[in-house]
């Protein structure tokens, strides 16, 4: 198994593409901590996943309690950490001209500070000359669709695109390798929120879009992303940095 022996941390790892992310990481032998929101998800999540989860933390990431939270429980466990995922994110449907201050802040807090402080304040515990860290980004740092207005989730995760890049080159002299992987459209809870909020006339047109801008025919689903993130944990990636990574079945191909 690639990740024997290895501890990994990922962020909003209670459902969606975090939860896939788990599962791939526990079969290939990995220890798990979970940080997420929802104790109910955290602990069906740990249902799961059995004795790979040494630790599920409740947090809210966009405070710095939540992150004061999150950097105690990892000391508390004594354990070097090996892989780093940010997963754990929020996209807010809402059109340029009605974002409000407190969602535009929130949005940043939680996809863009959380990711940038949990890095930094991790760095003392990371396993030297061999930690990974994942951050998860979106087609939507570079390519937008119609009806789906997420001009501040797009900004956010053009940052996390940036970020990687810039921990790239800061961290690597410590070997610590830096990769994003890049996300189309995913069956997530999250997902199905967002577009419930959508009129049913936006609806169908966004599933008729889906259909023919697709190459490979269908959203994503959460397990389509535990191949790259187990590559990208792995020994196995040991020179690769700096990468964004698109898994989106196409779409941003043309």
């Amino acid at each position: 198994m690639r990740l024997t022996g290895k501890f990994a941390l990922v962020t909003g790892g209670s459902d969606g593409i975090g939860l896939g992310i788990c599962k791939a990481f526990a079969h290939e032998g990995a220890e798990l901590c979970i940080v997420g929101r929802s104790e109910e998800k955290l602990a069906n999540a740990g249902r799961q996943l059995g004795d790979a989860v040494k630790i599920l933390v409740s947090a809210d990431l966009s405070t710095d309690g939540g992150i004061d939270t999150v950097i105690e429980q990892v000391k508390k466990t004594g354990r070097t950490l090996d892989i780093l995922v940010n997963n754990a994110a929020v996209a807010q449907l809402a059109s340029f001209e009605k974002v409000t201050t407190e969602q535009y802040q929130y949005s940043m807090a939680l996809n863009v500070a959380a990711p940038f402080f949990l890095a930094q304040r991790l760095l003392p515990h990371m396993t030297e000359r061999a930690a990974s860290i994942i951050n998860i980004s979106s087609y939507f740092a570079n390519k937008m669709i119609m009806n789906r207005p997420l001009s501040v989730y797009s900004a956010s995760k053009g940052a996390i695109n940036s970020l990687t890049k810039s921990l790239a080159y800061e961290l690597g002299s410590r070997g610590i390798r830096v990769n994003a992987i890049a996300p189309g459209t995913v069956d997530t809870p999250m997902r199905r929120q967002s577009v419930e909020a959508m009129s049913e006339e936006n609806q169908v047109e966004l599933q008729k879009y889906v259909e023919r801008s697709y190459p490979l025919g269908r959203i994503g689903q959460p397990s389509d992303f535990g191949g790259i993130a187990v590559f990208l944990a792995s020994d196995e990636s040991s020179w690769v940095t700096g990468g964004i990574f698109a898994v989106d079945g196409g779409f941003t191909a043309g």
